[in-house]
């Protein structure tokens, strides 16, 4: 984050406050380290830390049961991801057009879905909707539910990117004779998507962490294979250390190609009101309550 983002948030500190945040940080991690030692110490003394208990994730049946539920996992994060992001797009051209009635449609989804938590919609798809006549698969009722929460974070994440525009860019395209639909499709979301594309890189995270509520409809994503394992193995601890690894390390990829795309575009020439990504990520900041959806 940029210093000027940064001076939004809070103000500078000064000698005192920097002498406390160092004080404080050395106090919050001597007592993870205590905590961590502490947590050592214990699973050795029970044995969780035995090899014994560690070796059968190495075998080749446990690391291909894993593979199947990672695949699963992926499919899931792709799906979600090809559909939510162009439909979120549309929902904040919606919002942001000039349509009265298509704006008060788009700002009900995007207000109404960003609100509900996704576990709660996946419990709808899978007890509430069936009743109804509206009963999809075992695959529908994890990954519609998924597209339909992160559209509507997608769709305000995007609407930043179009308020940080500077308004000369559509008078511009007017002025040479464009349409709206031409100006907002040839003009502004190419910029809007160029500004804010490392948050939307970000909210692939969340798609991926979203993916583990399949356990809720028995879809054999990553999660819900660890559970399996845990159950034939009787390793619950083991099993679970392991699967959080492989989250750990897909996320950590994903945040990784966030901030190299955000070096990048610091680094290239810009467009927009700041001539960067300054501009969207101040946008973003002054509406973080508002693009931040409960999961």
């Amino acid at each position: 984050m940029s210093a000027p983002a940064v001076r939004v948030l809070f103000d500078e500190p000064g000698p005192r406050g920097r002498m406390r945040i160092r004080v404080l940080t050395v106090a919050i991690v001597v007592g993870v380290a205590a905590v961590l030692f502490w947590a050592w110490h214990t699973l050795s003394a029970t044995g969780e830390l035995a090899w014994p208990k560690w070796k059968p994730f190495v075998q080749q049946w446990a690391v291909w049961f894993m593979l199947a539920g990672l695949k699963g996992t992926l499919i899931v994060a792709v799906v979600a991801s090809v559909v939510a992001f162009p439909l979120g797009a549309l929902l904040a051209v919606g919002r942001s057009g000039r349509n009265p009635v298509l704006r008060r449609l788009c700002t009900a989804y995007i207000e109404i879905f960003r609100s509900v938590p996704t576990l709660l919609l996946v419990y709808m798809f899978l007890f509430a909707l069936p009743g109804i006549g509206l009963n999809l698969g075992i695959f529908g009722k994890l990954v519609v539910p998924i597209i339909m929460i992160n559209a509507a974070v997608i769709a305000e994440l995007v609407r930043a990117g179009i308020n940080a525009l500077d308004r000369g860019q559509r008078e511009a395209a007017y002025s040479v004779g464009m349409t709206g639909a031409q100006t907002m499709r040839l003009v502004i979301m190419p910029q809007a998507i160029r500004l804010v594309l490392p948050a939307l890189v970000t909210q692939l995270v969340a798609i991926v962490k979203d993916s583990t509520l399949g356990y809720v409809v028995s879809y054999p994503e990553l999660m819900k294979q660890a559970n399996l394992l845990a159950n034939n193995t009787k390793l619950l601890l083991q099993a679970f250390v392991v699967v959080s690894l492989i989250y750990v390390v897909i996320n950590f990829a994903l945040t990784r190609l966030a901030i190299w795309l955000e070096g990048r575009l610091r680094r290239s020439p810009g467009t927009g009101r700041r001539g960067d990504a300054e501009a969207a990520e101040e946008e973003i900041q002054r509406d973080l309550p508002s693009v931040v959806a409960p999961h």
